[in-house]
């Protein structure tokens, strides 16, 4: 039996088999898959379930050591230029294939409760099967071009999953901003790709790395052009992972089913930049300037979405923002030369961020008993309140998803979050600071949410405030395609199919921290043996309990101000800051205007320049084309009065051109002296 390493290749092509059979179907016997729909569920979970198999067998073999393995075949040649395409699985590769299959199967089963009636559920389901396909086909990717193609059907599906109720105007405009921000970093990374094989005749990730340094070296390309490509394939990480200023689309792709929020936001898409960096490091880490940069984008990320999530009343919104704060935190990880590092926080990230944006649908899916299929009313914090003792489950996970997250001792993001400060504070103290910051600001949003939503009393059937907040919206109920708003039933736990993800990701969120202890640290074992081992012998409990400690208290910090604003009320937090600092409260909660920035320059300037190519177009290029015509047309009517049909006339014009031509040619010629 060959080893699972050895077959990795079959983890992206199973749900793939299962995306093909049922977009098939859909395509030809569509009645009769969607009247199927338990057993296309059923077959495309198991699909998926086989390559989680495959992924964990793997996983562990690269835990015993096993090789890393790689096979390429000649996919084109020409002469001596040849393409290669394959498969690599190495200890990165074995790590994040286990972390997309289990998430996309704990999503696939979530969403059976929560799609359930649904009418494009078939769809849905094949959309996901594909998307989780396409990433685990990235991971796998040995060389950036191949890389490149998976990243592009990542992008797509993305497209399809943000947009899947399309009939709704604001999930066709989130999906068409996420297709648009991602085209500008994609085609960044294009030009990178293509330059840096220009320059090193290669897409291998490590020759790549060797030949830039060897060209700089023989001064055979300067070193502001290797330092340009490195930029440049840096955008489609910076698109792709939602960092500042191409984050705008993440908290708009919340326009998309939750489940597939959940599986974006934890081990898809945005998951992809950050591994691209990652596996890039050989690259960056020649450049110390272009890990400042990264670094540096990631820090401004980080306080940019931490302080946005501040003011968000739509709880998938707070989320989002979350988790852009959260990828800044990786990025600034990967800035100060610490990828382990960032890895490790993706996979804590991954556990409690699931269950986090999981948690926000079962509350999601309860609250449209009461207000109605109306999103702007099932997701807005200011109608939750007191669903704790209705929905125990939900509940205790989101409060285990908070706490975690918040990076309180001892679950999992407290250790790779301060594994990020701790690398941060030895490279860049002044994005320590920062960081250390957001970490206060993030235990403050994230129990903001949850007192909002759990504790307290139930808000939902206060009519005026759900008017209030329909007009605030500027929502017109005779535009909806669901029913009349009004109460339809009472608050309740979701199914255990929605339940039992919840309960199996608190489990990761809680432990899986310790398998990056600093002093024994089994991910950095596994990821780099000598960095391991290097950070073992560094270790020192006096230079690490200050950091820890001064983490701890910042994040306890939040949170308690969050327990008396929003718990205990005893401060009316939201109004003080507002009347205090209206012009802050105002910019945070504008979102930077960063939005109204775009639509300002891009959108509208691009319409002004269209309007103005379109001017050029029909004054120019068509006044042009009409003169040429219009010559043509003229000159044909008066030549045809010289096609008579007479000899003597034809004769008598054949004279007169020879006389003409003696004439012009007698008067060029030279004078004899």
């Amino acid at each position: 039996m060959p080893q699972a390493s050895e077959i990795a290749w079959l983890i992206p092509v199973f749900p793939l088999i299962g995306a093909v059979l049922s977009g098939l179907g859909l395509i030809s016997i569509n009645k009769k898959i969607n009247n199927s729909r338990e057993i296309v569920s059923v077959g495309l979970i198991s699909f998926v379930g086989i390559s989680a198999v495959i992924s964990y067998k793997a996983l562990i073999e690269q835990v015993n050591g096993y090789q890393s393995v790689e096979k390429l075949f000649v996919w084109a040649n020409a002469g001596d230029f040849t393409i290669p395409m394959g498969f690599v699985l190495d200890p990165l590769g074995s790590v994040m294939l286990a972390l997309v299959t289990t998430i996309t199967l704990l999503v696939m089963i979530y969403s059976h409760g929560y799609m359930a009636h649904d009418k494009g559920y078939v769809r849905f389901f094949t959309y996901l099967a594909l998307f989780s396909s396409s990433m685990m086909g990235l991971i796998v990717s040995p060389n950036l071009l191949e890389i490149y193609v998976f990243w592009e059907l990542v992008g797509m599906c993305s497209y399809l999953l943000v947009g899947f109720w399309y009939d709704r105007d604001g999930a066709a405009h989130a999906a068409q901003k996420a297709f648009v921000v991602n085209r500008v970093g994609d085609f960044g990374l294009l030009l990178g790709i293509l330059g840096l094989f220009w320059a090193t005749n290669s897409f291998d990730f490590n020759e790549i790395a060797t030949g830039i340094s060897q060209s700089i070296s023989d001064h055979s390309i300067p070193i502001w052009a290797a330092l340009l490509l490195c930029f440049l394939v840096f955008l489609g990480p910076m698109a792709k992972s939602a960092q500042f200023p191409l984050h705008v689309w993440l908290p708009d792709a919340m326009e998309g089913p939750t489940p597939i929020s959940a599986l974006i936001h934890a081990a898809t898409m945005v998951a992809a930049g950050i591994f691209l960096v990652a596996r890039l490091q050989p690259l960056y880490s020649i450049f110390p300037s272009i890990q400042f940069i990264i670094a540096l984008v990631g820090t401004i990320t980080c306080f940019l979405g931490a302080s946005i999530a501040l003011t968000q009343m739509d709880l998938k919104k707070g989320l989002a923002y979350s988790t852009v704060s959260q990828l800044g935190y990786m990025m600034l990880a990967m800035g100060c030369g610490a990828p382990v590092a960032g890895i490790f926080h993706l996979v804590t990230h991954a556990c409690f961020k699931a269950m986090l944006f999981l948690g926000s649908g079962s509350v999601i899916h309860a609250m449209e008993e009461v207000v109605g299929h109306q999103p702007v009313l099932a997701q807005d914090m200011r109608l939750m309140g007191g669903l704790r003792k209705k929905m125990p489950y939900t509940a205790t996970t989101f409060l285990i998803g908070c706490v975690a997250i918040s990076g309180i001792p001892p679950l999992a993001g407290f250790w790779s979050k301060d594994e990020i400060l701790g690398n941060a504070f030895i490279s860049f103290p002044a994005f320590w600071f920062v960081g250390l910051l957001t970490a206060g600001m993030t235990a403050f949003y994230m129990f903001r949410l949850y007192f909002l939503t759990f504790e307290g009393d139930f808000r939902g059937e206060n009519k005026e405030l759900q008017k209030e907040l329909l007009i605030a919206s500027k929502t017109n109920l005779d535009e909806e395609n669901e029913e009349e708003h009004q109460e339809h039933g009472s608050i309740h736990e979701s199914p255990w199919s929605m339940t039992f993800p919840l309960v199996f990701l608190a489990v990761p969120s809680v432990i899986i921290g310790f398998m990056g202890l600093p002093w024994d640290s089994k991910i950095a074992n596994l990821l780099n043996p000598e960095e391991a081992e290097t950070a073992a012998k560094a270790f020192e409990l006096k230079e690490f309990l200050p950091l820890a400690l001064a983490s701890v208290v910042i994040a306890s910090t939040g949170i308690i101000i969050a327990y008396q604003a929003y718990f205990v009320k005893k401060i009316n937090l939201s109004v003080l800051f507002a009347e205090k600092f209206p012009r802050i409260n105002q910019f945070l909660s504008n979102k930077w205007y960063l939005d109204d920035i775009n639509e300002k320059l891009f959108v509208k300037g691009s319409r002004k320049l269209a309007k103005e190519v379109l001017e050029v177009d029909s004054k120019v290029v068509d006044g042009v084309v009409n003169l040429t015509g219009l010559v043509t047309l003229g000159s044909g009517e008066g030549l045809k009065y010289f096609e008579t049909g007479r000899a003597q006339f034809y004769a008598l014009i054949v004279f007169g051109g020879v006389i003409l031509l003696v004439a012009i040619f007698g008067f060029q010629s030279p004078q004899v002296s």
